[in-house]
């Protein structure tokens, strides 16, 4: 039996109610704050930086005391035979315990690996660091890219409904003989194609909305857009070698690398240390008792404390090929130093030249949109008193739109570029979302 139809729609007006009580209206800032609570990825980035900090107190547990305790009871049921003697038998209890500290005098592996550990800690946190960097950059870009979506989706409609405007005055013009059915042909055809380009632009938008929306956690409501006066500022400073020198040593990624391979060179001291000779305290207190006796059951209490002094020989060459192949990944590890200084040059250089192009593209657009606006005025102008045709019009009208759509992805472009500058030096963080937040105005 199917339920009745308020059974069905009941929790769907509940589910509804829910994501418009979850739709956040805010801007590049607050979205940033929410995606730090929510985002899954930085979730794992602060987990894995949580453990590679643990790595510190393990090696430094390989300088501190051990001690270990042995506890354990025996029951003896044993008997006893002889030609010249009666059988006898002995029963008893035998319990013992041991405590043993151990402290470490020299121990040239222990000593390399809390070294280690250190640059472990290192390369975590740097690790970590440039996550939190490319939360800020990951956030912008879906931010930017629903914010362009919109833009591209409201081009469309405008043009969309400006061509409607011109099919109709085509058709007024047909029906009283001054236009030729062409017209209406053209405008239609351009018509149809507008709604097509409606039609993908809103499933952009919304594909846009869900990947900002899988980044933040919930549902995002209405975004602050770029205010149209936005100032947009070029590097400071406009010497790009200052970026790419910075970029060299500052980006995260080359830090991260860099610990790696000081990790890396003390692997190899330390199996080399298989080769050394350790030497320890040791210190024993154990006791027991149970044994039998003529009067009483013995106990015997042990205390000693003493030097002990270990010198490996010969392992069967293991050793000595395990030293060989952490020296092999010292090697690439240098490797991957190198590559990730390359790199990050490479990133300062393209996202300063995106700065310093993008804004220069941004003046050009500005004066194009200018251009395209007045020669669409003319183009409506002569089609009225018969000197233009239909095309030039619905020509003229879509560069407008064209124009508006590429100086709008312009500015979030250049935008998006100045982070990314910021973040290739290691100098991206919550400051900058703040810097350019009187950019932005309420939708």
């Amino acid at each position: 039996m199917r339920p009745a139809p308020s059974v069905i729609r009941l929790p769907l007006l509940f589910g509804l109610a829910g994501l418009a009580f979850q739709a956040i209206p805010a801007d590049l800032l607050q979205v940033y704050r929410e995606a730090l609570v929510n985002d899954a990825q930085y979730a794992a980035a602060r987990a894995t930086v949580e453990a590679g900090r643990e790595k510190l107190p393990q090696g430094m547990a390989g300088l501190l005391p051990s001690i270990s305790a042995t506890a354990g009871t025996v029951w003896n049921d044993n008997r006893y035979h002889s030609a010249s003697q009666p059988s006898w038998k002995s029963d008893y209890n035998t319990r013992a315990y041991n405590v043993t500290l151990t402290q470490p005098l020299f121990r040239w592996q222990n000593i390399v690996q809390y070294g280690q550990a250190q640059w472990q800690v290192a390369q975590a946190e740097a690790v970590f660091a440039q996550a939190a960097q490319n939360l800020i950059l990951r956030v912008a870009q879906a931010y930017l890219d629903v914010l362009y979506a919109q833009e591209n989706l409201a081009a469309v409609r405008a043009s969309k409904d400006a061509i409607a405007s011109q099919l109709e005055q085509a058709k007024k013009n047909f029906e009283v003989g001054t236009t030729t059915i062409t017209d209406i042909h053209e405008a239609q055809s351009r018509f149809d194609l507008a709604n097509a380009q409606e039609l993908a632009g809103d499933n952009d938008l919304e594909v846009k909305r869900y990947a900002l929306r899988a980044i933040v956690g919930k549902e995002i409501g209405e975004l602050s857009r770029l205010r149209a006066d936005a100032g947009l500022l070029p590097p400071q400073p406009a010497i790009m070698q200052r970026w790419v020198e910075a970029a060299e040593n500052g980006s995260f990624q080359v830090q991260a690398q860099q610990a790696a391979l000081e990790v890396a060179r003390g692997e190899v001291e330390r199996l080399r240390a298989g080769h050394y000779p350790t030497l320890d305290v040791v210190a024993n207190y154990g006791k027991s008792d149970g044994a039998p006796s003529t009067s009483s059951s013995q106990q015997t209490d042990t205390r000693n404390i003493g030097l002990q002094l270990s010198i490996p020989i010969y392992e069967g060459g293991a050793v000595s090929s395990r030293a060989r192949e952490a020296m092999a990944n010292r090697d690439a590890a240098q490797s991957l130093l190198e590559n990730a200084r390359r790199v990050a040059a490479l990133d300062a250089r393209q996202s300063f030249l995106g700065v310093v192009n993008g804004l220069a593209q941004i003046q050009a657009l500005n004066a194009a949109l200018v251009s395209s606006v007045s020669a669409l005025e003319a183009n409506r102008l002569g089609y009225e008193v018969g000197v233009r045709i239909n095309i030039d019009v619905l020509n003229a009208e879509q560069q407008v739109y064209l124009t508006r759509r590429d100086l709008a992805k312009a500015r979030f472009d250049t935008l998006l570029a100045q982070l990314a500058l910021k973040a290739v030096v290691g100098a991206l963080s919550e400051t900058d979302l703040e810097r350019v937040k009187p950019l932005f105005e309420a939708p």
